[in-house]
């Protein structure tokens, strides 16, 4: 139990430096950053509404639930249908040879390819720079872990003989899959609803590499506009970052539940 209390604390102590320290000057944190050790006088929320209107927060909060939503939306159904497809069809060897290969890309950095992805978006198609590219990169990005995923719930926990008897009754496959199986998903959905969502919100490099236009940028590149060339503001840096923490904080305690539930059912065949 003491292990677990001290792992704990070890664990939060960051966070706690940033909420702190959130709520204090530049010249206070830069003076002694862990004085909330000894005294929180002079807290106050200025840099909160600092924050909010130097990174207009309100659009980069609009882009960043498009982005978010769009991109988890669409990975979620297109990796459950692909998922299901392949188990439904595990003895064709054109199945086999796909789902290898998309657990085979997983072992793959982005870093590896962000280059390339940049000089042929950018610099071939010129589709960079816009919303749809970026939702576009994530769904792809996000394929493989989720049919991976999706695969190993849909093995484990979807009997075929519920198929079997729609398809007696008359359904279609399409009719089966969203009526009969696609709300059975429901605790492996919650989980990659969240990592997903947790993915493309916090994400700051592929939408650096995407979006240049201010109209555009998300939450996370957003926060970017607090450091000069010189210095940073700490203070207003950190109540950014609790800005674009707090509404994905709030999914993820929502949530937390079916998240456990679809990581241990997808685990267990």
């Amino acid at each position: 139990m003491v292990v677990l209390v001290i792992i704990f604390i070890a664990y939060m102590f960051p966070f706690l430096m940033v909420v702190i320290n959130s709520l204090k000057q530049k010249r206070d944190i830069i003076k002694s950053p862990f004085s909330w050790l000894f005294t929180i006088k002079g807290l106050s929320f200025d840099n909160f509404v600092k924050a909010f209107t130097q990174m207009d927060f309100l659009n980069a909060f609009k882009n960043s639930l498009i982005v978010t939503v769009s991109a988890t939306v669409l990975v979620t159904l297109l990796a459950a249908m692909l998922a299901y497809y392949i188990v439904r069809h595990n003895k064709n060897w054109i199945s086999r040879i796909m789902f290898a290969l998309m657990v085979a890309s997983m072992i793959i950095p982005f870093q590896a390819i962000m280059i390339p992805l940049v000089n042929i978006y950018g610099g071939m198609l010129n589709v960079l720079n816009h919303r749809l590219t970026l939702i576009f990169m994530h769904t792809g990005f996000s394929m493989a872990m989720s049919v991976f995923m999706f695969h190993g719930f849909i093995n484990g926990n979807i009997p075929i003989a519920l198929e079997e008897a729609a398809y007696i009754d008359g359904c279609t496959h399409f009719q089966t899959f969203f009526k009969i199986v696609f709300p059975l998903l429901k605790p492996i959905i919650s989980t990659m609803v969240i990592l997903n969502a947790l993915a493309f919100w916090n994400d700051f490099l592929l939408p650096s590499l995407v979006l240049t236009d201010k109209e555009l940028l998300t939450l996370p590149l957003s926060t970017y506009s607090f450091y000069g060339t010189y210095s940073a503001d700490y203070g207003t840096i950190m109540a950014g970052l609790l800005l674009c923490v707090v509404p994905i904080l709030i999914l993820y305690v929502v949530l937390q539940k079916q998240i456990i539930n679809g990581v241990v059912a997808g685990a267990v065949k």
